[in-house]
């Protein structure tokens, strides 16, 4: 038997292990499967390479909640250790198990294959153990050479030669009175399912109670299994195999062994596999996402060999694309001791970039192959689409040639370049600029789109909540390119063209009508604009200026570097068409009938842009219900 200090730099290293070097408690257990797993795998990979003679036996690893004595056991029947591998691995942090391993056999075994190393990991265990205790057996030693080595949490360890027969290790954490959850079998099973379900490995979970006999010296207890242990983890997850091995229903299962609690299934997935000049797999799913849904994240699940790592893969994955669903695979992507996040590292920028292209590639290729069928998929994937090409240059190249937009007249979808050929007749202003009109409620704002397509004008539906930003950067690339709401203005100032429309009121009658409606409009933040515009626009329309509204939206929304104008009180404009025979008849009225006249046509213009509320709306109501008595 040895005794002797573990060979840190200092001798708190405990404390900062068990309060800062990992986020979170639970990821213990991560660490323990982790190398229970990494030891099976070098066994395994010993066996291939002829080294080790003879069946393996089973290679399940054990997990066993002993409740009464405040146990948590970690069971393999790995490559195991020596009581010089202890010291050399567990006393020294400096050195990594995997790391020498793959050094021996590097001529001989994928380095990729190994998941970590059973050094710095494994003190983890300390955050919830009062005492942790190894019993091995290297795959090379006799019965009588196993290890037994035990540490309280001090820089302190004992280490003694024990008998154990089998070829293996089992690491025994005596859970501390502040971490009980973790004798819990639901909890543990729980904590299984959320990291190592996926593992390469079995991996077998039950309560052990009562002991039957006591056992001899240098011989494990024997247990009565009360529970049958459950197997946790299914060995060969979907994104390990290849797309060719997985039809479209094993896709379905797949993702719904993922978010069992989904109700809906994915419109469509995007199988990543690539071997060069990174590591990559995994499988990524587009769900449905309506236009009022808030961008739910963190639906992605990192792993690592299979182990999972964390569910916020920003800095991986493009932001746009993290609300997708499903896996990423990565052994090329460098995590810091706890495995919980990203270093920066040229390899993520590649992975990220690679990522944006393959969901590009497949999203241009499902509109050249089945535009029918994407046209009805880009309903609920627009807003992934809009969102990636505001904050993605890379990905608004790519998906300027497959963005679809929709006309609120016809219901036809287009592609940018089509749409702009199809207005270009009659929707280039005097200026030469080509003018997208559009909708942000098409019902609502039905009466101005009927009023377009009466002159011939098309009207698309743009209703995402992130509309402003995707206007904001259209309009920054394409050249003589404006995108104009279809209520922000009369329809001859949103696209004016040569000539100016000849006022049928004299200078003076327009002054004479402005100060007419001003006296009669209540709010008196309203500016009165009198036009000489054609006699079929609306007598009265209450508009917010485009600018100033597309601004206060993606204020509303985040970002666009307007966060301010959230707070702005709102201008609107009262623009008044001197041609309609309401303009005529108003100056003409007396006194108590021009107040109505123009109360009513107020009222409408307000009404239509949703802005007739309260007391104003049930007076309208009332006056409209004695109206008809």
């Amino acid at each position: 038997m040895s005794k002797g200090k573990i060979n840190v730099s200092a001798d708190n290293i405990f404390p900062i292990i068990k309060k800062f070097l990992y986020s979170d408690h639970e990821i213990f257990l991560r660490e323990l499967i982790s190398n229970a797993v990494d030891a099976t795998q070098k066994l395994k990979t010993l066996s291939n390479l002829g080294e080790i003679k003879g069946e393996l036996g089973d290679l399940t690893i054990q997990v066993i909640v002993d409740k009464k004595k405040k146990q948590l056991r970690v069971i393999d029947n790995g490559i195991g250790m020596t009581s010089d591998d202890v010291k050399k691995y567990i006393n020294d942090l400096a050195f990594s198990g995997a790391t020498e391993f793959v050094k021996k056999y590097e001529d001989s075994v994928d380095a990729s294959t190994l998941i970590g190393n059973f050094g710095l990991g494994f003190y983890s265990s300390f955050m919830v153990s009062d005492t942790v205790e190894i019993k091995t057996r290297s795959w090379q030693a006799e019965e009588k050479d196993g290890a037994h080595w035990t540490c309280d949490g001090s820089p302190n360890y004992e280490l003694k030669k024990t008998t154990i027969k089998a070829r293996g290790t089992e690491v025994i954490l005596n859970i501390d009175e502040d971490s009980k959850e973790f004798l819990e079998d639901y909890r543990i099973k729980e904590l299984l399912k959320k990291y190592a379900r996926f593992m390469s490995i079995p991996i077998q979970c039950g309560e052990r109670d009562e002991q039957v006999n006591e056992a001899k010296e240098g011989e494990d207890a024997k247990y009565q299994t009360v529970k049958v242990p459950d197997i946790i983890n299914e060995n060969e997850p979907a994104w390990t195999k290849s797309p060719s091995e997985l039809s479209d229903e094993e896709y379905k299962v797949f993702y719904k062994a993922l978010y069992p609690h989904s109700f809906e299934e994915p419109l469509f997935h995007i199988h990543l596999n690539v071997d060069y000049p990174f590591d990559l797999t995994g499988i990524l799913f587009f769900p449905k996402i309506k236009p009022n849904m808030d961008m739910q994240k963190s639906k992605i699940q990192l792993f690592q060999s299979q182990v999972f790592v964390t569910d916020n893969v920003e800095g991986i994955v493009p932001e746009f694309l993290t609300m997708l669903h499903g896996v990423i695979d990565s052994k090329d992507i460098p995590l810091n001791v706890s495995r919980s996040y990203l270093q920066a590292d040229s390899s993520v920028k590649k992975i990220g970039g690679h990522i944006t292209k393959k969901v590009a590639d497949k999203l241009a290729s499902m509109l050249k192959n089945d535009r029918e069928d994407f046209e009805e998929k880009f309903k609920d994937i627009s807003l992934i689409i809009d969102y990636g090409m505001v904050t993605d240059e890379k990905f608004f190249e790519k998906a300027r040639k497959f963005t679809l937009v929709q006309s609120a007249v016809d219901s036809k979808s287009f592609t940018m370049d089509e749409y702009l050929e199809k207005i270009a007749t009659l929707q280039t202003d005097k200026d030469g600029n080509k003018v997208i009109l559009y909708a942000s409620d098409a019902k609502a704002q039905h009466s101005y789109i009927k009023q377009a397509e009466k002159q011939g004008y098309d009207v698309i539906t743009l209703d995402s909540p992130i509309s402003g930003h995707w206007i904001q950067k259209i309009e920054q690339v394409e050249e003589k390119l404006k995108f104009a709401r279809i209520d922000s203005d009369m329809l001859d100032k949103l696209i004016p063209k040569d000539g100016e429309t000849t006022s049928k009121l004299s200078d003076k009658e327009s002054e004479s009508l402005k100060g007419m409606i001003e006296s009669s409009v209540d709010d008196k933040s309203y500016t009165i604009r009198i036009e000489a515009l054609d006699s079929d626009d609306a007598p009265i329309m209450v508009t917010m200026p485009e600018f100033m509204r597309r601004m206060k939206e993606m204020s509303a929304s985040g970002g666009g570097g307007f966060m301010a104008m959230g707070d702005m009180p709102d201008a609107y404009d009262v623009v008044v068409n001197g041609n309609h025979p309401l303009a005529a008849k108003i100056i003409k009225a007396k006194d108590a009938d021009r107040g109505a006249l123009i109360g009513q046509a107020m009222d409408l213009a307000l009404l239509q842009q949703g802005l007739l509320t309260g007391e104003k709306l049930t007076a309208f109501i009332n006056k409209q219900v004695s109206g008809l008595v």
